[in-house]
């Protein structure tokens, strides 16, 4: 075993160093335009991430949570409706349902994929079902042509959650591109992140587009006449303009996540009880995430960060048993694979700019744990 090492979970020296100048370039450009918002940054952005998504229609908002809400909105989805989402997800998920007033309906993900399982959307399907917002966990896209199989059959909108997973594909589509509309992040952290809050809906749909930007700016599409009950959540053009410089470099960024990925995978076969994260058929995933599963999570957790090794747990209350839904009526036991893996995932270090030599400490250190 090498010495010990200081590895945090993620850092942003070695995405952020080669690009500082082309970052601090974007931010001047911005504060000499004395433009600050929906302005040509914003407009450039969309465009260039539409383009990115291979869609029609990107719309800047202010966060991932917004995007999901008003991806909802602008489809007319409210109180009496259900819309279908994994029982395994980070609370934005479901707290865009509840936002609107709809019902969310829960259902378990595969236990190897950690994705929703198709065949489980399908038996929660009711007359009241209006939609289903997949989300391709931890970088993996879902099996989205089984669900839009299933969606189009049923007549039912599909939502994409695609906050973790920006240049994923399913059969070779890329994910943010299948849905009807699609809500996406830019929180820092994610595999494009911005330098604050940010998040973008993405679209085929002209006339949704269109609605979308009313949604954002106050419900409205000329300045001081008000179509809707719109609302204030707007990409801004400082973070547009950092996003612009950073969207150049996401292909090179997953290419190195799956790397390492990939390192992890062959290195961690067969050692102790870890399962990680088993690939669908024909999707891929840009792993903004590397999570593991073992029975000794919490202590192989101990056993890392005394070892100077970051990690996180994603997540360790599945939303039915969070606080704020406890008067849904959802109880512990319910939904027992998300709760498997609530209890039992373990998310390792990967980031670009992770070392080789890093990664090999993380491991040697896992492998002395379960020796």
């Amino acid at each position: 075993m090498t010495k010990p090492l200081n590895i945090p979970f993620f850092r942003f020296d070695q995405m952020h160093g080669p690009i500082r100048e082309d970052l601090l370039t974007a931010a001047t450009r911005v504060v000499d335009s004395g433009f600050y918002i929906l302005g040509p940054e914003v407009q450039t952005f969309e465009n260039a991430f539409a383009r990115y998504c291979g869609v029609q229609h990107a719309i800047g908002v202010a966060n991932g949570l917004e995007a999901l809400h008003l991806a909802l909105k602008t489809l007319g989805i409210g109180p009496g409706d259900e819309v279908i989402v994994p029982s395994n997800t980070y609370i934005a998920t479901v707290l865009a349902v509840s936002y609107t007033g709809a019902t969310p309906v829960l259902v378990e993900p595969h236990m190897d994929t950690a994705n929703i399982d198709p065949g489980g959307i399908e038996a929660m399907i009711t007359p009241s079902t209006k939609a289903i917002i997949p989300v391709h966990l931890y970088g993996q896209s879902c099996e989205m042509h089984t669900i839009m199989d299933m969606a189009n059959r049923h007549h039912l909108f599909v939502i994409e959650d695609n906050a973790q997973s920006q240049g994923a594909s399913c059969k070779g589509k890329r994910t943010g591109s299948w849905g009807h509309v699609n809500g996406t992040s830019f929180y820092p952290g994610k595999n494009i992140g911005a330098l604050g809050d940010g998040g973008a809906i993405t679209t085929d749909d002209s006339d949704l587009a269109a609605d979308i930007r009313k949604w954002r700016n106050y419900g409205s599409s000329v300045k001081y006449y008000n179509e809707i009950k719109g609302y204030n959540c707007r990409l801004d053009e400082l973070q547009a303009a950092m996003l612009q410089v950073k969207l150049n470099k996401l292909d090179q960024w997953n290419d190195e996540r799956r790397r390492l990925a990939n390192r992890y995978d062959q290195a961690l076969s067969g050692v102790g009880d870890i399962q990680t994260i088993r690939l669908a058929a024909e999707c891929t995933s840009v792993y903004h995430l590397y999570p593991v599963r073992t029975s000794l999570r919490d202590k192989l957790q101990t056993v890392l960060s005394a070892k100077g090794i970051g990690t996180l747990i994603h997540y360790p209350v599945p939303p039915h048993l969070q606080a704020a839904y406890r008067g849904h009526g959802w109880k512990e036991g319910q939904f027992p694979i998300a709760e498997q893996h609530a209890k039992t995932l373990l998310s390792l270090p990967l980031f670009p700019g992770l070392t080789d030599s890093e990664q090999d400490y993380i491991v040697e250190t896992i492998q002395s744990f379960f020796l």
